[in-house]
């Protein structure tokens, strides 16, 4: 951990510095020529621009961030908008190269809708059983086992349990997932048809909720006011819903000859 702390201050650092150079020189020729220039807004502008209230000060003085918290702040959007997506499409590209019954059905789905090999952000939309095999690999196979911790700021009983005040609470997003009173007994199994009416194959919109706002049945992403913004702005689910699309249709996808594939 010290070693991937070090390379992350090691490239971010100076990126910082030198967004904070250029800032400042379009300052000064702004104040010399009377006309207002800007490098244009990026992530960085905004974080080096914030104001926060200095909780060691209690005259109410305001600070800025450090190049430590900003270099946090960068690695975890950086790392949230990547690893995130690519490890939840290598987990549902897995699941359909081992169960190839699945995988038949989703391309003669795709086949059906998709125009020139191509998938529109309207083609996608005609496919429930894309989506459905989506959720079910967020589901089986969260990208993240578990969100940040909560630190509990007073006594609370939930349930009956009585949970202490300042002790550290771990929402375990995979095990919500995995609960058989909610998936039932074959909740480990890797089964699409779960998230699909019976009936006519739709997608079935209540287990289709996974924001927790009507039940909490699985939360890949965490929920409320903390939840992954980009699943918030439906761009996560349209993105590997185009990208395991894409690659169905580019390629039909086996294990290696004499080998088998073992998900755990």
């Amino acid at each position: 951990m010290n070693k991937l702390r070090t390379d992350q201050e090691n490239v971010l650092i100076p990126l910082i510095r030198s967004r904070r150079q250029e800032e400042e020189k379009m300052k000064k020729k702004t104040s010399e020529n009377h006309e207002e220039k800007s490098l244009g807004l990026c992530y960085v502008d905004s974080l080096l621009n914030l104001d926060l209230p200095d909780e060691e000060d209690e005259g109410g003085r305001r600070r800025k961030l450090s190049e430590n918290e900003i270099v946090s702040l960068c690695s975890e959007f950086l790392n949230a908008g990547t690893d995130t997506t690519s490890t939840a499409l290598q987990w549902v590209m897995a699941n359909l190269v081992k169960y190839h019954d699945i995988q038949s059905k989703l391309y003669d789905e795709i086949r059906k809708v998709s125009h020139d090999n191509k998938i529109e952000e309207e083609d996608s939309r005609k496919m429930p059983y894309l989506k459905a095999v989506i959720l079910e690999g967020l589901r089986r196979h969260p990208p993240a086992h578990f969100v940040l911790p909560h630190g509990v700021i007073q006594d609370v009983e939930l349930d009956g349990y009585l949970i202490p005040r300042e002790a550290t609470v771990n929402v375990m997003v995979a095990e919500i997932g995995w609960d058989s009173n909610i998936w039932g007994e074959d909740s480990m199994e890797f089964k699409p048809e779960r998230f699909l009416n019976e009936d006519d194959g739709s997608l079935n919109e209540e287990m289709s909720d996974v924001t927790g706002n009507k039940e909490i049945k699985m939360i890949p992403f965490g929920a409320g006011r903390r939840m992954c913004p980009a699943f918030g702005l439906g761009l996560l689910i349209l993105e590997l819903k185009n990208s395991s699309g894409l690659l169905m249709l580019e390629m039909m996808w086996i294990c290696l000859k004499n080998r088998s594939l073992l998900l755990s």
